[in-house]
């Protein structure tokens, strides 16, 4: 951090020099926008199919994690999902055919059993008025009854719950759980989707930091493009110039190696300086500051290479 500090100091101190050698001209270099695409899970990077230096389109696969874990996770959320929504078709259709016949069946064989105990019962309790069969004779056909009675009420309910069809509530819970499942489905689809980066911008792929079989930490940098089009020159404004500058203003930008001038537009300056020493600051103090700020070269300069020194004409 210190050896960072110390590079920008220098390099201010030696464009406050410049500036003071060549009034009404900002220096600095041609730049373009950085693209990080960083790691989206701690994982072995197994192909690199761009190299450094190559253009990219965007949705072009520049980095490829293992994903073989993901896939598995991804079919079994797969037949999660299958399962709720079977489970929920199976509720909204109802009982099948088969499954109405046979609780008919249970209702018409408890019926006739109840009939035959109905029968039973009555038949041993003119028996025990006639003194012809004892008290306990007519409990068990009394209790035989009943409990006939109580199946054909258990048999009829459950009949009425197959044709009533599935309950509001039951419903509900079923079309609960299948939009979980497919929730759940969305989010491991997009896990298994980010173990392959893409280049989210067309540009050039200007570094890779991590090499083919390497474990890559979650959000370091994987790939970083830059993007296609343009440079802009990013540029130090000296204090005295900064008043007169605005957004949208047309400035001519010079680049070493180069003989002609391009019109640029300033897009962008910074507010507070970039170095802000104490503002008890006397006259000859304010001119040494700098503001940063870019310059957006036309399309013509789109072929020009980042990191070439530049110089911007102050009005």
């Amino acid at each position: 951090m210190l050896a960072k500090k110390f590079i920008f100091f220098t390099a201010l101190l030696l464009l406050i020099s410049c500036s003071e050698n060549n009034t009404g001209i900002a220096l600095g270099s041609l730049e373009r926008e950085r693209v990080i695409h960083p790691a989206t899970t701690n994982n072995i990077l197994i192909e690199l199919p761009v190299a450094a230096g190559d253009p990219v389109k965007k949705g072009q696969v520049v980095a490829q994690f293992d994903d073989q874990l993901q896939q598995a996770m991804v079919a079994k959320v797969k037949a999660q999902f299958m399962q709720a929504q079977a489970n929920l078709e199976k509720v909204l259709n109802g009982a099948r055919a088969e499954e109405v016949a046979a609780a008919n069946a249970a209702v018409a064989a408890a019926k006739a059993t109840s009939l035959q105990s109905e029968a039973n019962f009555e038949r041993t309790q003119r028996l025990v008025k006639d003194r012809l069969a004892s008290q306990d004779t007519l409990d068990r056909a009394t209790a035989s009854r009943d409990e006939n009675l109580a199946k054909l009420e258990s048999a009829q309910q459950q009949l009425n719950e197959l044709t009533s069809g599935s309950r509001i509530e039951d419903i509900h819970i079923a079309k609960a759980q299948l939009q979980a499942a497919d929730a759940e489905l969305t989010i491991q689809q997009k896990h298994l989707n980010d173990l392959t980066i893409t280049a989210t911008r067309d540009g050039i792929l200007d570094n890779l930091p991590w090499h083919v079989g390497e474990r890559v930490t979650q959000n370091s940098p994987v790939a970083i493009v830059l993007a296609a089009g343009a440079p802009h020159a990013r540029v130090y404004i000296p204090e005295p110039y900064r008043a007169k500058l605005s957004r949208g203003m047309q400035l001519m930008v010079k680049v070493d190696g180069i003989s002609t001038a391009y019109s640029g537009t300033l897009t962008w300056i910074a507010n507070d300086p970039a170095f802000t020493p104490y503002y008890a600051l006397n006259q000859e103090e304010r001119a040494r500051l700098m503001y940063l700020a870019e310059v957006t070269l036309p399309k013509s300069a789109e072929n020009l290479p980042s990191g070439v020194p530049a110089q911007v004409i102050m009005p």
